[in-house]
């Protein structure tokens, strides 16, 4: 029986502003807790997905108070929502994370200066501004491609900084010298069209990964579609709805609303698993909004990853054959768990000639970077990328596909640390760019 929430107890507390049937819906089997990394890791009940939902209901009855005990134990979670895939009674868990979340930063349970500093300077001001965030991007570039920063490396400053600082550095990722707008053309037309789509550049990926973006175009133009893509797009908001900032990821989807005429696209195409779980869920993130609540359901029922949209339609085959090519997938938790989409990445795979697809132990195991947690949490962040990396290693794989941009520096990163045989990281979208290419010589 579904136990109704008091009408006066409502707007005090995301959690408690939730319709109680979802925190009602866990039945405490424990499918979940072989699924969780955390849980796993420590063997503590607090840890595992139906311990944090118990945690949960007991501020939406009253019964707890959002402690900074809470707050550390939410963001102790990945978010890699493995126990939403592995739950037999489909209990939303990403949406009361999110709560949780929002609901720790609402009383600001784990205020302290720096890390208000922190999320002032990213989630509520650079990854707010699109031209800030890009400027701050070429700063980066330069101080990669002067050689700036191999000299910071090689002088043995880093040392001078504190010890997080320090492991996070090798993090820092490489900075396109071009970002998307000067890659791709506000409208690109395929020799003969079937459809037509808008692309989302993203923040992270159009600053680190614009290749990428141009890549997904190609292919798209490949498969007869034509490309809608607004100039200097705004954060997706998949970072703030993920870490609390709940309104702000408010403010963000609706901007992403009105750049793009959805009535003229028949798809919105996301080439990053992190974002895209988030963009299908405007419609719940925007419910009460008057204005756009309508235009948010027709956004959800639109937004596509390029895997999915590509077996959708039918990818066309390329023609010529590469070179022989081992290739294993790692799948990224957002594309997998939050979305279900699992076969799609590998049917474009294996639609490239040439290529060998080898199967991933663990494949749907979180590689530990998570959004910003291999920031937040280092230590648990390393191990699940250790045991990622040994894993692709096992394969004798030269090439490592991946569908999200964290990811793809997660393992980079992991994979130069452990000093092995050398293996490349590319988004499987660019594989089959690289096919069509082959095409045209």
């Amino acid at each position: 029986m579904t136990k109704p929430v008091p009408q006066a107890r409502r707007t005090e507390n995301y959690l408690q502003d939730l319709d109680y049937s979802v925190l009602q819906q866990c039945m405490h089997c424990g499918m979940c807790l072989p699924t969780c990394p955390t849980y796993m890791e420590t063997g503590k009940e607090k840890n595992s997905p139906r311990g944090r939902i118990a945690l949960m209901r007991a501020i939406a009855d009253g019964e707890l108070s959002v402690s900074r005990a809470f707050g550390d134990e939410m963001y102790y979670c990945l978010g890699c929502l493995a126990c939403v895939t592995a739950c037999p009674a489909d209990v939303d868990y990403a949406r009361l994370f999110e709560m949780a979340r929002a609901e720790t930063e609402r009383q600001d349970v784990l205020n302290r200066p720096s890390r208000n500093l922190i999320r002032r300077l990213t989630l509520r001001g650079i990854f707010t501004r699109p031209r800030l965030l890009r400027a701050v991007g070429r700063l980066l570039y330069v101080y990669q491609a002067a050689g700036l920063e191999g000299l910071v490396r090689r002088s043995g400053l880093l040392r001078l900084l504190p010890k997080r600082l320090r492991e996070l550095e090798p993090l820092t990722p490489r900075v396109c010298r071009t970002f998307s707008d000067g890659l791709i053309g506000e409208v690109e037309k395929p020799v003969e069209r079937r459809y037509r789509v808008g692309l989302l550049t993203g923040c992270v990926q159009d600053l680190t990964f614009s290749d990428v973006n141009r890549d997904t175009v190609d292919v798209l133009l490949a498969n007869g579609c034509e490309v809608i893509t607004p100039r200097c797009q705004a954060c997706c908001g998949s970072l703030h709805g993920h870490n609390g900032e709940w309104e702000l990821a408010k403010v963000l989807a609706r901007r992403n609303l009105d750049a793009f005429d959805l009535d003229g696209l028949d798809a919105v195409i996301t080439n990053a698993a992190g974002c895209g779980s988030h963009l299908k869920h405007y419609d719940r993130l925007l419910a009460g909004d008057e204005r756009y609540a309508q235009r948010a359901r027709t956004w959800s029922n639109k937004v596509r990853d390029i895997s999915e949209w590509l077996v959708e339609i039918g990818i066309r085959r390329p023609q010529v054959a590469a070179t022989p090519l081992a290739v294993t997938y790692h799948e990224a938790c957002h594309l997998c768990h939050g979305q279900g989409i699992t076969r799609q990445p590998r049917d474009l795979l294996k639609a490239i000639p040439g290529l060998e697809l080898r199967e991933l132990k663990e494949s749907t195991w979180c590689c530990g970077s998570a959004g910003i947690y291999n920031i937040t949490q280092p230590a648990m962040s390393e191990k699940l990328r250790d045991r990622k990396v040994d894993h692709l290693r096992a394969t004798e794989a030269t090439v490592v596909a991946s569908a999200n941009p964290g990811c793809n520096i997660q393992i980079s990163a992991g994979l130069v640390a452990s000093k092995g045989r050398a293996m490349a990281v590319h988004h499987p979208v660019s594989l089959l760019a690289e096919a069509y290419r082959r095409e045209t010589g």
